[in-house]
């Protein structure tokens, strides 16, 4: 599905972002590693590279405009072109539990900085870069902005920016046959999410259609089938998936 397609991945280093740059491999992409931790980045690429697959670590930092430009130019000396992009990287721990009132502005506007102007300012760098009428990129936001999750409003609002904006990027890169998407997928199980106290996550996981909990694993695939070349139809389209915990 990927064979032979360059991908880049932020965010890459674990949990989500590393199981999708795993499973972009499994369908034969080159990859390139992006993360602000660089020693667990290095792993990741070297254990994608051990798998026969061809992956490399880059440094980036969502929050530094000047990372953010070193990281392109060395895409575009190193790879040249790409076919694929995955905006993974984020804040999400330790963001929740206060309410409106209590969220320090310092908080609030670093996750805007990283979450929402890291995104736009990675896709605006790099899609120079995508291939015309093959490039793909995916937004990963959060189902919280589907259904408004409380005490997590600096997240939430991050990832409805997040969604907003790929509606408008699906129209300006349109014309040049590149398709947008957002993948938003509900709580997940991992490292990043070891910090959520436990009645949230049975909350999900009671609540969803197909009952349980939800693993990086589990949408990975979906996020490959959107950086292939056959799904420019659904550009500008937010698709849950959380196992049905909320509808659109």
């Amino acid at each position: 599905m990927l064979s032979r397609r360059t991908i880049v991945v932020t965010g890459a280093a674990r949990g989500v972002g590393r199981a999708i740059a795993q499973a972009c491999a499994r369908h034969g992409a080159r990859l390139v590693i992006a993360d602000v931790l660089a020693e667990l980045g290095l792993d990741t690429a070297a254990e994608i590279a051990a798998g026969g697959a061809a992956a490399r670590f880059v440094p980036l930092d969502l929050a530094d405009p000047q990372s953010i430009e070193a990281f392109a130019a060395d895409i575009a000396a190193r790879e040249g072109r790409i076919d694929g992009l995955v905006n993974n990287a984020a804040i999400a721990t330790d963001v929740g539990g206060k309410t409106f009132e209590d969220i320090p502005i310092e908080l609030w506007d670093r996750v805007m900085t990283v979450n929402v102007r890291g995104t736009w300012l990675v896709t605006r760098a790099l899609a120079p870069l995508l291939t015309d009428h093959e490039g793909r990129i995916v937004n990963v936001a959060s189902d919280t902005a589907l259904w408004g999750a409380p005490r997590l409003l600096a997240y939430v609002a991050s990832k409805g920016a997040v969604i907003s904006m790929t509606r408008s990027l699906a129209r300006e890169l349109g014309p040049r046959g590149i398709g947008i998407t957002v993948v938003a997928p509900g709580i997940m199980r991992n490292e990043a999410t070891a910090y959520v106290p436990p009645e949230r996550h049975q909350f999900y996981e009671t609540g969803r259609a197909v009952p349980g909990p939800q693993m990086p694993e589990d949408i990975v695939d979906v996020i490959a089938f959107l950086l292939s070349k056959g799904a420019l139809a659904v550009t500008g389209q937010t698709i849950p998936v959380n196992a049905g915990f909320v509808y659109v």
